[in-house]
């Protein structure tokens, strides 16, 4: 894969000497959580930069390999993940955005580096859940409608987002109510089995929602669906799959 610079991007990271692989490979940087350990030795870890007021998050891995059957020599999990960012920009899904990816092969090792904006001014959907019932019901109704919104553009757009977890879905304040975006990209895929596809990918999100009551998955229903007609059936997939995924060990 050919080494991506964003074009709004590059005249800041060449002011810092940081337009190239080599140098965000260098670059000494606190990680702002314990590497990820991936089998045979590989690693992944992510760190915070911070470059003239504009705020990044800088992935670097070694030897972390996904395996698909287009290539199953495997690659690098971050490739992955940057041809989905890629994907979904080209789709107009609001999500997260890179400013610089590469790779390369070394003494047997297979590294990359994935450059990606920081959503500062954005909280995440998993923040607003302790403060949950405090919060008034018209913002709740709004947090949630962003979210069935989301959901219903990506699904629209023929994808499965994979992780559609309250950790993944940044929502901002906004005079109409809420914008929301998504982070974590690496498990998307087509959407291949329609209802199936779709029930399967919203389930996490309810499961991990515990603050939210009925009011609020009829909220988040109607604002995927686009009116109220289906919401009944859909409660009842979802209830099913819900209660399949609690009786499992």
């Amino acid at each position: 894969m050919k080494d991506f610079i964003d074009s709004d991007d590059q005249a800041l990271l060449e002011r810092h000497g940081l337009a190239s692989f080599e140098a965000l490979w260098a670059l000494e940087l606190h990680a702002v959580d314990e590497p990820n350990k991936a089998p045979r030795g590989g690693w992944s870890t992510v760190y915070r930069l911070d470059l003239e007021g504009q705020g990044y998050y800088l992935k670097r891995q070694s030897n972390s390999l996904t395996h698909s059957l287009e290539r199953p020599w495997g690659e690098p999990t971050l490739a992955r993940e940057f041809r989905n960012i890629r994907r979904y920009q080209r789709l107009d899904i609001p999500a997260i955005s890179a400013a610089f990816y590469a790779e390369r092969r070394i003494s047997g090792e297979r590294r990359a580096v994935l450059l990606t904006h920081a959503l500062d001014g954005w909280k995440d959907l998993y923040s607003w859940l302790p403060e949950w019932r405090q919060l008034a019901a018209e913002q709740r109704q709004a947090i949630v409608s962003a979210c069935g919104r989301l959901a219903r553009r990506v699904h629209e757009q023929g994808q499965v987002h994979g992780c559609f977890y309250p950790k993944h879905i940044f929502l901002q304040p906004r005079d109409d109510g809420f914008a929301a975006q998504l982070i974590d990209l690496e498990k998307t895929r087509p959407l291949f089995f329609g209802e199936r596809d779709r029930v399967k990918d919203l389930e996490p999100l309810l499961r991990r929602t515990n603050p939210w009551n009925e009011a609020d998955h009829l909220g988040f229903l109607t604002a995927y669906l686009g009116s109220g007609q289906q919401v009944d059936h859909w409660s009842q997939r979802l209830t099913a799959r819900l209660k399949d995924k609690a009786q499992r060990p």
